[in-house]
């Protein structure tokens, strides 16, 4: 089925985590599909790239930001303008790891929401030897959320466009339901509440992979 190029929907992703964690190496997997070695720590990049995803057209708007505690300041400005966010630790790191909980936490205050589009991010999965948190212990700490896990590589660009696509799907999901609450009809919540968290079954998390990216 040929791609909706009717309507060009831009999605305002936020990259979320602590300092070293692989944030700006995801990023820059996803928009130039290399691998950087070194870099300076960021304090915010902002990057675009055109995406088919599930033959939508997708105009990804990836804002990478600082994990470092001295650029905490600056979290609440982009939080409010974000409307999907990856949650990513280093599965090396278990500190990084129990970071995400504060960051999950932090976007639903500024939110003022019990739930928003999320997907938790386990990255350098090739760093086996090295590993600290286990994939179960990453699922649950997803799971607790209601959202979306996987592992990742970004210097082996392991499941680097799907945890992006994945997050697109998700802000899909939240504003179809989101639409179906303040009509009163449609989406799992309807006239019941507002969007709740997705049912995290095996089809869900293997679902859709039908998807292919441009730069912008």
């Amino acid at each position: 089925m040929a791609a909706n190029t009717k309507f060009l929907r831009e999605y305002k992703l936020v990259v979320v985590g602590g300092g070293g964690v692989g944030k700006s190496c995801l990023t820059i997997q996803l928009i130039q599909s290399h691998f950087v070695d070194e870099y300076d720590p960021t304090i915010e990049d902002s990057y675009r790239k055109q995406c088919v995803i599930d033959d939508e057209v997708a105009l990804l708007d990836v804002l990478d930001t600082a994990g470092q505690e001295e650029y905490s300041a600056m979290r609440e400005q982009y939080m409010r303008t974000g409307e999907g966010f990856l949650l990513v630790y280093s599965i090396t790191s278990r500190q990084s790891f129990e970071e995400i909980t504060t960051f999950q936490q932090q976007i639903l205050r500024v939110k003022d929401k019990d739930y928003f589009p999320m997907v938790v991010v386990g990255n350098k999965c090739d760093l086996e030897g090295d590993r600290d948190v286990s994939r179960q212990e990453g699922e649950a700490l997803a799971r607790s959320f209601g959202c979306k896990f996987i592992e990742t590589s970004a210097k082996s660009r392991i499941n680097v466009d799907k945890a992006f696509y994945d997050i697109v799907r998700e802000i899909r999901r939240y504003n179809r339901e989101m639409q179906g609450y303040s009509t009163g009809s449609g989406g799992t919540s309807g006239a019941n509440g507002p969007p709740k968290p997705m049912d995290m079954d095996n089809g869900e998390q293997e679902a859709g992979c039908c998807s292919k990216c441009v730069l912008m």
